[in-house]
């Protein structure tokens, strides 16, 4: 959280008005970024990662998917969920205490510029990807996810600095545009590269790691330095006492509580499906490579529309029932996934995965931020409140989706309990009241 004078005096602002060249600048950090969360988590390294640690017969078909990791044997795709679920935990012990740090030192810069290093050279070191060294590989992977998620931090935490809360909304879709359209074009180069000239696939990651750490130079050079305060006694900590602070504040509201406990259970499903779709397609429906990039290419072409077609549904119904809908949707889209053998069934699961992708989470957050206490001042912490809320609810969901898989020896009892989790966060929405009730202390 700044001090009012931070963003006055900020080298962004021109004669009291905010810098457009700052704020295109910042936007332009997602064209860079995003292609990590396409080509590395969903498209291209998931079909290299199950093709690599797989033991396949001459007709193609899997004999053996187990993999040994620390001396352990286990299925490969349980495997990347507990690896995700540990790298999500420790992001979660991480981001409250750097935010405090680089809250009071003005530092944000510096630390997102590291951690856009560390998750873009991560990017390129999958190139050395191999079964043979999975313990190394895996942390490598561990380390881009890293660096992706933990940029992101202090990446939003400018925005309140470079653009007054009215243009937030619309930036920040700015930024949102620009990622798809840029992370789109790299996956097509990439595609090329690999499915037309058979060019060796972790050659992906390796350009997917120039990408992130070129274009993100357009941006450094314009972001305010940031001022720093004096310093305080247990500054490093500051960020956990503002969770703390905010949980207390959260226990003695009604609506914002529940809508935060059901937002806590759905979105471990939600995040859980959307990294692990492609090892599904693979594993228990046998799409070919060439149908799971063409699924993942109709996802991101939907999902934009989509996040439209959400934020219209909440204008007109308002946002528990437009987010009650679509958890419906995202309910039957489990209970379809169970059912689903076939190919073409398998694009129009993927249809509706992107059609309520991108909604529920702009949703989810809008409501969020509609719901704060009233007069609230200190939202950076309420955020922060909320992304580890996020964080720790895809921890749970990825492990649960690997410890069932590897106990059961099927996804599709993971897609089960996941379906689970949409259950319980729909039937919690039902009860969140449509306004807010303040719970006395005694109570």
């Amino acid at each position: 959280m700044e001090t009012p004078n931070a963003v006055i005096d900020s080298p962004n602002v021109d004669g009291g008005k905010y810098n457009k060249k700052t704020q295109n600048a910042w936007a332009f950090y997602d064209w860079a970024n995003s292609v990590y969360p396409l080509v590395i988590t969903t498209a291209i390294f998931p079909l290299f990662y199950e093709d690599h640690t797989s033991i396949k017969d001459a007709a193609g078909e899997v004999i053996n998917d187990k993999v040994e990791f620390f001396g352990v044997f286990m299925t490969n795709t349980s495997l990347i969920t507990y690896v995700g679920a540990a790298y999500f935990l420790l992001i979660c012990f991480m981001v409250p205490l750097l935010s405090g740090v680089a809250d009071y030192s003005g530092s944000k810069k510096k630390f997102l510029r590291f951690f856009c290093y560390l998750g873009s050279l991560s990017c390129m070191g999958l190139y050395f990807f191999d079964k043979s060294y999975l313990e190394w590989s895996m942390l490598i992977y561990a380390m881009a996810g890293i660096g992706f998620w933990s940029s992101l931090v202090f990446y939003n935490a400018y925005l309140p600095e470079i653009a007054a809360v009215k243009d937030h909304d619309k930036l920040s879709a700015k930024g949102f545009s620009m990622g798809y359209i840029g992370s789109v074009i790299l996956l097509l180069v990439c595609l090329v590269l690999v499915m037309v000239l058979d060019v060796d696939p972790r050659i992906s990651f390796v350009i997917t790691g120039l990408w992130w750490i070129g274009f993100s130079h357009v941006t450094y050079p314009k972001l305010p330095v940031g001022l720093s305060r004096p310093k305080e006694k247990g500054m490093i900590w500051k960020g956990f006492k503002e969770l703390k602070l905010v949980f207390r504040q959260v226990r003695k509201t009604k609506r914002l509580k529940r809508y935060l406990i059901s937002f806590f259970i759905y979105s471990m499903a939600v995040q859980t499906i959307m990294i692990m779709a492609v090892y599904f397609g693979q594993k228990e429906v046998g799409v070919p490579t060439e149908g799971l990039i063409i699924s993942v290419l109709l996802i991101q072409l939907i999902a934009i529309p989509g996040a439209y077609l959400t934020s219209k549904l909440s204008n007109n119904v308002g946002n528990v029932k437009a987010l009650i809908i679509v958890v419906v949707i995202w309910v039957v889209i489990c209970l379809s996934a169970l059912m689903v053998y076939d190919v073409l069934h398998f694009y129009i699961i993927a249809g509706f995965v992107g059609l309520v992708m991108g909604g529920v989470q702009s949703l989810s957050r809008s409501t969020y931020s509609k719901y704060l206490p009233e007069g609230t001042k200190d939202t950076s912490s309420f955020f922060s409140f909320y992304d580890v809320s996020e964080k720790l609810g895809i921890v749970i969901g990825m492990l649960s989706y690997g410890l069932i898989e590897e106990f059961t020896g099927s996804m599709r009892n993971s897609i089960a309990a996941l379906t689970i989790f949409f259950i319980v966060g729909l039937v919690i929405l039902f009860t969140v009241p449509k306004e807010e009730v303040i719970i006395k202390d005694s109570e």
